[in-house]
């Protein structure tokens, strides 16, 4: 048992390390660790020493795994029905456009600029086309904006935008069959019956020891993750899911709410964002940086220039616009999901998937910095809104979540 409570220990030491400089940098702790999992996945590699982090072991791969369903599910639950009916028009064409606009501009990219075959150009849109939940999410988290009509309209316009996503490649890569609805008409009933359910758990064992709701919650999401696995789709959609349907009740009570933040920011998140990092191969880009570069520039000009105009309807304050559009124009989980799909099923080449892989998690880290650093909207979070100054935090969470 020694080996993996050592492989553990490096991943932690990672993950304090990755804190440590995320405060004293002052940027988002989900971008330091990204970009320490690539400095040490190359280190590691140069010293023949890629053992010690086994990033590819099945229990490493489940936990990342958690972190990314957990989280996304948070971001579900910090969703105001009120806010999202409210803004309906909103976060369903910025949504859409988000995914369409990257999605053929990638694939054309790909196919025209680049010279891939028919099947890796369209898997490169779908790949490109993502906006990340997760580091939208943490985004959202440290600045405070989780609380606000702006931040849940960004997190309802990403669901909109990954949705996209979720169904192309469902419609041109995986076959409708037998299990997709089984796996639709299972969620819907689970999802249909979670919040009268989370109602009577709060109700009778809420200040309880035992913490049976967290429990209820996870047997859900993992229940409702193996069935998307097995039926072709992602644990991660029917998280959000999950997350939306007691966004209005149960995930109203803030010290539970907390305490599950803290289990997932604290503990299993940094398992995610840092193996994000290590799946990208240095060596492969450097041989050919071009492809990488036309990639990472075709996505961040395709989400640009087809959202800001969108995006400048609804909001009118500049720095409220630009930090929007820069947010919807990362990517990470479903980016790498889907970039592992087309691997595995021999869609793209191992190169044509390191590309890949590296242009999703660069736009998770460029764009995130740049909306940090020149576009937060700090007016949104001042003391004159009802979101409290202490939730306003420039570079990570507390151990209180």
């Amino acid at each position: 048992m020694e080996h993996p409570f050592t492989i553990a220990a490096c991943w932690l030491f990672l993950a304090v390390l990755s804190a440590l400089l995320a405060s004293a940098l002052r940027v988002s702790i989900a971008l330091v660790e990204i970009c320490v999992g690539v400095a040490a996945a190359s280190v590691l590699t140069a010293f023949d020493g890629t053992h010690l982090l086994a990033a590819n072991s099945e229990w490493l791969r489940f936990l990342a795994a958690v972190g990314a369903v957990l989280l996304t599910f948070l971001a579900g639950a910090e969703l105001d029905p009120h806010v999202m009916r409210k803004k309906l028009a909103e976060v369903n064409v910025i949504g859409l456009v988000g995914f369409f606009a990257p999605f053929f501009g990638c694939a054309a990219l790909a196919y025209f600029g680049l010279g891939w075959n028919t099947d890796a150009s369209w898997l490169a849109g779908i790949a490109l086309s993502t906006t990340s939940m997760a580091v939208v999410y943490t985004v959202m988290l440290e600045s405070g904006l989780n609380q606000t009509e702006f931040g849940k309209g960004i997190l309802g316009a990403c669901f909109i935008n990954d949705l996209g996503t979720v169904v192309a490649l469902g419609l041109l890569f995986s076959p409708f069959t037998y299990k997709t609805v089984v796996f639709i008409a299972a969620t819907a009933m689970v999802l249909g019956v979670l919040p009268a359910s989370m109602n009577w758990l709060t109700e009778r064992y809420g200040h309880r020891t035992a913490a049976i709701r967290t429990k209820w919650v996870m047997l859900v999401l993992f229940g409702l993750g193996a069935l998307a696995l097995w039926s072709g789709s992602e644990a991660v959609l029917p998280a959000y899911l999950a997350g939306m349907v007691l966004a209005g009740g149960a995930a109203k009570d803030v010290h539970w709410m907390r305490r599950l933040r803290t289990l997932t920011v604290g503990f299993l998140t940094p398992f995610y964002f840092l193996r994000a990092g290590t799946l990208v191969s240095l060596p492969a880009l450097l041989t050919a940086p071009f492809v990488f570069f036309s990639l990472l520039i075709g996505k961040l000009a395709a989400k640009i220039l087809g959202l800001y105009p969108l995006i400048s309807v609804f909001r009118q304050h500049p720095k409220e616009r630009w930090f929007y559009t820069l947010l919807m124009s990362t990517g990470l989980t479903f980016g790498t999901i889907s970039a592992l799909f087309g691997l595995s099923h021999g869609l793209v080449t191992e190169e044509q998937y390191s590309f890949l892989v590296a242009a999703v998690i660069a736009s998770a880290v460029v764009p995130t910095i740049i909306a940090g650093k020149a576009f937060l909207p700090i007016h949104l979070v001042s003391p004159g809104t009802h979101v409290p100054r202490k939730t306003a935090l420039p570079s990570g969470l507390s151990e209180e979540g």
